[in-house]
């Protein structure tokens, strides 16, 4: 049973059961708390007030993150959904290590708030097991940090000893997924967005469940724009139709694969290239942080751009790809623009490579 009134709603913090009123003592006193703690105190402190909406803030892979207004009561909706999906229950343990400036670290605190869940927050970083010994019920990681933790063998061991662990904020690599398909427990890479409150589609990547496709969670409805881009209807999360820029494909059996953003085609000499989908052929051989770009081109329009952060192999590009999406340029940089939440900084990127 869930509580999806705010007004009786309390929260478990690290064992620490916290009311509204003892939320407004701990941000006064400070005193003993991390700044991430105080963070999450601050956010619940405008979840308790008596507005029925929040502010939040899109991921920024496309450019500055925005401030949008969602309605308390789609997140509330959205946490009930997740719950009872991935069968979570009053105590069980969770993390949380995602920012509180964007939605999936706020959908972690609304998850816990509605279902009584013990919620434990660690700063983020890019190794959130670092420093934990616990077991977790439930969590929710971008795809670097997974990877960061699958590089210590202490960590490698928490990951695997999660009941189910939950990937978003971005794609994840080939490789990656290698790395994960004997996990003994549930792993998920989930799509959604800040305008659907979190996740509205799930795919498996583990076990014999594993599919390339995502399926929507109950009550989502999907159809493809004329350019073929994603539409969702999710009355549960969002009360009009949302036209997304992800290209996509539709199954008869209602599920879906994601292609890449409409705004991340590459037009090389009249041939389109999906950004999206040659990274992903290229992690299969490379083993660098690397992203995929473009540059104007007089002859060609634009030309395709490797940003790498180490030198690779350049003879494995020819063997493997088709000549028009070979990269005309290869640039190493000392880092890949990322945003807060670790997806390519696209708009970034660009900019880097104008003067590199």
């Amino acid at each position: 049973m869930f509580q999806t009134d705010i007004n009786k709603q309390t929260i478990l913090i690290e064992g620490v059961t916290f009311s509204p009123e003892d939320i407004s003592v701990a941000i006064h006193s400070s005193k003993g708390y991390s700044a991430f703690h105080l963070e999450l105190f601050r956010f619940l402190q405008n979840w308790f007030d008596a507005s029925e909406v929040m502010t939040i803030h899109t991921s920024g892979s496309t450019g500055k993150p925005k401030p949008m207004v969602v309605q308390k009561k789609f997140m509330i909706q959205s946490a009930c959904i997740t719950c009872d999906y991935f069968g979570l229950k009053p105590l069980d343990k969770i993390l949380l290590c995602m920012p509180l400036s964007f939605i999936a670290g706020k959908m972690m605190v609304v998850r816990a708030l509605v279902a009584g869940l013990d919620i434990y927050p660690v700063s983020p970083t890019g190794h959130p097991l670092k420093k934990t010994s616990l077991n977790f019920k439930f969590a929710s990681m971008v795809p670097l940090q997974i990877f960061n933790s699958l590089q210590m063998p202490a960590e490698t061991k928490r990951l695997q000893e999660t009941g189910v662990l939950l990937i978003g904020g971005g794609a994840i690599n080939p490789a990656l997924e290698e790395a994960l398909k004997d996990f003994p427990n549930p792993v998920y890479a989930s799509y959604g967005m800040a305008e659907t409150v979190s996740h509205i589609a799930l795919r498996r990547i583990n076990s014999s469940k594993a599919s390339l496709n995502f399926t929507p969670l109950p009550s989502v409805k999907l159809t493809l724009s004329e350019e073929g881009t994603l539409v969702i209807d999710a009355p549960l999360v969002s009360e009009r139709l949302l036209f997304t820029n992800d290209m996509a494909e539709l199954y008869p059996d209602g599920t879906f694969r994601i292609l890449g953003r409409k705004d991340n085609v590459i037009d090389t000499g009249g041939l389109k290239v999906q950004t999206e989908m040659l990274e992903a052929v290229l992690s299969s051989f490379i083993h660098v942080p690397f992203a995929i770009s473009s540059q104007p081109d007089a002859k060609f329009g634009e030309i395709i751009v490797l940003a790498v952060e180490q030198a690779i192999d350049e003879t494995q590009l020819a063997a493997r790809l088709p000549a028009y999406q070979i990269p005309k340029k290869i640039i190493v940089l000392q880092a890949i623009p990322r945003t807060e939440s670790g997806k390519i900084d696209r708009t970034a990127l660009k900019h880097v490579l104008q003067n590199a």
